[in-house]
């Protein structure tokens, strides 16, 4: 059955004959529904089967627009609209559009009208439907982030507008200490805007495939350890954390600016979230990246209440929180796409004194120049 255009001889074809090409419609992942110059059904795949709820062998005979029945989003019944075999001559199709099946279900739609020359009769109408789920998910996924965002920023900036009004208008009657104090909740408020527009980035970079690795000499073992410093400074008993490091270790080539992100997340999961003992193990490990032997694994582990069951696989999606305790349920979905995009894995679990546990592994990344 051909559903394409023909070409001449030597030229390339687009679209072709499907039996020629050896594809079976029923393995097309979209919907595909072909009718023939009188307008009746010739194909009606398996997937249109499935979208439409309406089996094959009740389709194949009958009119378009019975096999078929579609309204657009205002009741108008879509075939006696576009009249796809009358009309004007020039037409080569309708473009993609959100249409309606009976009982109201959505489903998108796109139709090529195949004709004998290029102002002559239309020989084929052949329609391509898809469901509409996936892209209404990636809707919800966008709407959420928007609310979330505005969420996020509404707070840190009605405090900042606060305060710099009340100081702008009332200087000379505050202290010097009421000032300052005044001035630090605007500095940290502003650090979080900060912090909130860069994760941004990052997820607008991680989901277009854009989010770049440039790669260095890094240690993770003294990485690691600057950042357990840091707590212990900023009033963490030191004797909460736990670095152990198996030597030697490979030699590991990796972006640090973002190696120290992911282990920066990770930490503070750990610290906030978790209780206890904070044990960061720093192991080699077999390479998830085919081609090499050798790579490198980070495991932080707490001795909290852990995360449930069934929530584990979840934790890495989009505004995951795993307590209440603030957040912006971003950071673990960076942390995995960082991960990735340096080709190595990242993994949840149950720690063995039963708290959360964190574990990336990292291929080593070498250039070729020294392989």
């Amino acid at each position: 059955m051909s559903v394409g255009t023909s070409s001449a001889p030597g030229a390339a074809r687009p679209a072709g004959d499907l039996a020629e090409l050896g594809i079976d419609p029923d393995d097309l992942p979209d919907g595909l529904v072909v009718a023939d110059e009188h307008g009746r059904v010739i194909c009606f795949n398996a997937a249109a089967a499935r979208i439409t709820a309406v089996a094959p062998e009740e389709a194949l005979g009958q009119r378009l627009e019975k096999a078929l029945p579609l309204e657009d989003l205002e009741g108008r019944r879509w075939w006696q609209l576009t009249d796809p075999y009358g009309g004007l001559a020039i037409r080569t199709g309708q473009p993609e559009r959100n249409l309606l099946l009976p009982g109201g279900r959505e489903v998108l739609v796109t139709a090529r009208y195949v004709r004998t020359a290029p102002t002559g009769p239309v020989r084929r109408v052949v329609v391509s439907v898809r469901d509409t789920e996936a892209r209404r998910r990636t809707e919800r996924s966008h709407a959420e982030l928007i609310a979330t965002v505005a969420h996020e920023l509404r707070s840190p900036l009605t405090s900042v507008k606060g305060f710099t009004a009340t100081l702008l208008a009332k200087w000379a009657r505050f202290t010097d200490d009421q000032k300052r104090l005044m001035l630090e909740t605007v500095d940290a408020d502003a650090d979080r805007v900060t912090r909130l527009i860069a994760e941004l980035l990052d997820i607008s970079r991680i989901d277009s495939g854009r989010l770049e690795v440039r790669r260095q000499p890094v240690d993770i073992g003294a990485a690691v350890g600057r950042h357990i410093q840091a707590y212990v400074a900023a009033g963490q008993p030191a004797d909460r954390f736990l670095l152990r490091i198996e030597q030697p270790l490979p030699a590991l080539w990796a972006d640090p600016d973002k190696v120290d992100q992911v282990l920066s997340n990770l930490l503070e999961n750990a610290v906030r979230h978790g209780e206890g003992t904070v044990t960061i193990d720093v192991t080699p490990a077999a390479s998830p990246r085919e081609g090499e032997d050798t790579g490198t694994s980070v495991t932080v582990s707490d001795e909290g209440a852990g995360i449930p069951e069934e929530s584990m696989n979840r934790v890495f999606t989009r505004f995951w929180r795993g307590s209440k305790r603030g957040g912006t349920g971003l950071g673990l979905y960076i942390v995995k796409g960082i991960v990735e995009a340096h080709g190595g894995t990242i993994t949840v679990g149950r720690a063995p004194d039963g708290g959360a546990e964190f574990r990336f592994t990292l291929p080593v990344g070498a250039p070729a120049y020294l392989a």
